[in-house]
């Protein structure tokens, strides 16, 4: 492992001058996100190490084939972590790949994104070019835009090889509150105590059980707890080993995750109503992400989301011949081409893994 840019760089130039096409790979943890991927590989595991890491300045610099459990580690030693909880599918898993992927965990409503972590980075474009996008520091913004664009485009837009992180200190205390209730009566309530002003950090409906998890320092979360377990007339209680269930959930290792049912992922309103789906539904993220189960196309499934204030996407399994990704309007359309012939004008990145027309 080590800095392997101008290999990297030299299989860009040939791939464009030939016209063949490149399907970038880090861990291969995520085989079946998109459409698949064809073309010769662009391996980027061996890609690898912390290039700077300042704890004082909380700003980690990786490049984009290190693995995020060696990422943990290192930040653990400095009691810090990356608050945006990429989720794991694998040990392979790598931070290019959760940033390509556009990949957080439970606490994304409160604690933020991948891309709103992401500082700047640096790129191999379609012309075998190597760029760099925006600082080291949370100071610096230029190109911030720039890199910000990586988030979700699943390498369609050019090979990321550096990326610099801000990273944020480990809160003091969790706690994990559980109580029964039915799915409509969790929206509800998710939403009150998401508007209040306390250290809630994630907050999850699955299996007739309401999940809350608080975190920060001791007085702030043992304060909560009890308030909230009083108002609840002691229907709610405190999940033992709650850090557990959080980890199952941010890696969809939950019984709900098994099988090879379509798995579809909903970005809507948090308050909204989900027809036929919230009752069956896993809900994360205080009602603003959905997991559902079903044999349906997306056609069907984007206009439910669409009510409901948002998108939907076929995250696992089903048929991936066609779209699996939200339909995006004309506008939007031509927008998203023109940025993939700025960054790879022959198209040899990715092509048709994010969209048929991409």
């Amino acid at each position: 492992m080590g800095d392997i840019s101008q290999q990297l760089v030299e299989q860009v130039r040939q791939a464009a001058e030939a016209d063949t096409p490149l399907a970038i790979t880090g861990g291969g943890s995520k085989p079946f996100l998109g459409r698949g991927l064809r073309g010769e590989p662009l391996e980027l595991v061996g890609h690898a190490g912390i290039v700077s890491y300042e704890p004082v300045e909380l700003v980690l610099t990786v490049r984009a084939g290190t693995r995020l459990d060696d990422i943990d580690a290192a930040l653990a030693e400095q009691g810090q972590r990356l608050a945006f909880e990429p989720p794991r599918f694998g040990s392979s898993d790598t931070i290019g790949g959760a940033l390509a992927a556009n990949l957080s965990g439970p606490g994304r409503p409160w604690q933020g994104s991948v891309r709103d972590h992401v500082l700047g980075l640096r790129l191999i474009n379609g012309r075998g070019e190597h760029l760099r996008f925006g600082g080291q520091v949370m100071k610096n913004v230029a190109g911030y835009d720039a890199s910000r664009l990586q988030a979700g485009a699943l390498g369609t837009l050019g090979a990321i090889t550096e990326i610099s992180l801000k990273v944020m200190p480990r809160p003091a205390m969790e706690q994990t509150l559980i109580q029964p209730m039915d799915h409509q009566h969790a929206l509800a309530l998710m939403n009150r105590l998401a508007g209040q002003s306390k250290p809630l950090s994630a907050a999850c409906w699955y299996q007739g059980q309401l999940y809350l998890r608080l975190s920060g320092s001791r007085p702030a979360v043992e304060a909560t707890s009890e308030s909230w377990r009083a108002d609840s007339g002691g229907d709610m209680g405190v999940l033992d080993d709650g850090d557990i269930f959080w980890r199952q959930l941010r890696d969809q290792r939950l019984p709900f995750f098994d099988g090879e049912k379509p798995l579809w992922r909903f970005s809507v309103n948090p308050t909204a109503t989900l027809e036929d789906v919230d009752e069956h539904a896993l809900i994360d993220w205080g009602g603003a992400q959905r997991w559902s189960r079903q044999q349906e196309n997306l056609s069907v499934m984007a206009e439910k989301a669409a009510r409901a204030g948002g998108q939907a996407a076929l995250f696992r399994h089903g048929d991936r011949s066609g779209e699996v990704m939200h339909p995006q309007p004309a506008p939007l359309r031509t927008i998203q081409k023109r940025l993939k012939a700025s960054f790879d004008p022959e198209g040899i990145f990715n092509p048709q893994h994010l969209y048929t027309w991409l």
